[in-house]
This record gives structure tokens, C-alpha cells and sequence, in this order.
């Protein structure tokens, strides 16, 4: 008789939790360095893909982002909740994404031209086994805002259902300065694309 064997409920939702994440890595696996699918907007979404593949969703809309926290590829705590208040720009990339390099000097020019606007980039890096290639990445693209490093794409199982929730590698995803999810492109952005969603919530009141 075998010691130390988990309860049988504990083994099930083990199993249950590796199955979602592997689920999750091979959908992104589909989409990865590609452009992805986009829903339009319904009833039961309530989002509204717009020109360019970007998607937009109504102030009176929109849904809280979920709990995003761990390390950073640097080894510090950072919990996206923190930076409430200001509008927060999330970028999902790997270091091995021909298109996350297309589009880093875009993130990289307009996080340093919006900070003083109160918007703040965070990156969350995926699918690199260790670190060392995304930190090389950072370097040579100018990235000098925070990614949090998540490997197997465990913090892109929190995205609400019906959400504009990453689907593919690159996704951008803006939070509105009360954290809530306002919009979200699934290709590469130039930097007028990006600004384009990023500008209207500065606007905001």
C-alpha cells in the first residue's frame, strides 16, 4: 500500500486544475504569434469590435479585471491591483514571439510618452521555460516597465467568461482607472493603434 497517496477529492481537482491550464497553453499554442479571433459585440458580451481588430467595451459595461499578482522576471512582487487608479495597460508576450518583437518599441515609446498621463504598462511574459531570454528581450527592445513572469499562462485562466480576455500571443488588454477591462487587441500593435486605446480613457472623467 502506497503512502502519502491525496485524498481522492484533492487528486480530482488536481487533475481538473492541470487539465484547464493545459487547455489554456494549447489554445494559445493555436493563436500564438498569429492574429487570433475576435468576437463581435452581443447582447450577453457587450463589447464592440472596432477597426484594426481592437475591441472596446461601454464604461457602463465593463467588467472587473481579475486578481493579477506574482513575480516579475526581475523576482519582485507585483499585483496589478496596486495601480488602481491609474489606467493600466496589459501586454501577454513571449521573448520567442516574432510579433512581441513587431510591436515592443511601440510599448516601449508610449508607456514612457503616457506616464505622466497616469497610465502605467505592465507586461505578462508566457511560455518562456526561464527567464534569461525575456530579460535579453527587455534589454534590447527598451522595455523598462514590469512584466510579470508567467510561464504557463496560469493568470490567463482568470479572465472573466464573456470578457475581452487574452486569446492569443501578443494581446493587449487596458484597465480603466478602476481596474475594469475597456479594451483589447489580439495582433501586434503599431503605436497609433495603441495610443488609439489608450487615449480615450486619459479622457476619461
Amino acid at each position: 500500500m502506497s503512502a502519502c497517496r491525496a485524498p481522492r477529492g484533492l487528486a480530482t481537482r488536481r487533475r481538473a486544475t492541470v487539465l484547464a491550464i493545459g487547455a489554456t497553453v494549447a489554445a494559445l499554442s493555436l493563436t500564438a504569434c498569429g492574429g487570433g479571433g475576435t468576437s463581435g459585440g452581443s447582447a450577453d458580451t457587450k463589447f464592440v469590435q472596432g477597426k484594426g481588430g481592437v475591441d472596446t467595451v461601454a464604461k457602463e459595461n465593463r467588467k472587473d479585471a481579475p486578481q493579477l499578482s506574482g513575480k516579475t522576471l526581475e523576482g519582485k512582487p507585483l499585483d496589478v491591483a496596486d495601480y488602481k487608479g491609474k489606467i493600466v495597460v496589459l501586454n501577454v508576450w513571449g521573448s520567442w514571439c516574432a510579433p512581441c518583437r513587431a510591436e515592443a518599441t511601440n510599448l516601449a515609446k508610449v508607456a514612457k510618452d503616457t506616464k505622466a498621463k497616469g497610465v502605467r504598462f505592465i507586461g505578462i511574459n508566457t511560455r518562456d521555460s526561464n527567464r534569461a531570454p525575456a530579460l535579453r528581450f527587455e534589454k534590447e527592445y527598451g522595455i523598462d516597465y514590469p512584466s510579470l513572469y508567467d510561464p504557463i499562462g496560469k493568470l490567463m485562466l482568470r479572465f472573466p467568461k464573456g470578457s475581452l480576455n487574452p486569446q492569443a500571443i501578443p494581446s493587449t488588454i487596458v484597465l480603466d482607472r478602476e481596474g475594469r477591462i475597456a479594451a483589447r487587441a489580439l495582433t501586434p500593435l503599431s503605436e497609433e493603434r495603441l495610443r488609439t486605446m489608450v487615449t480615450p480613457l486619459i479622457a476619461e472623467k
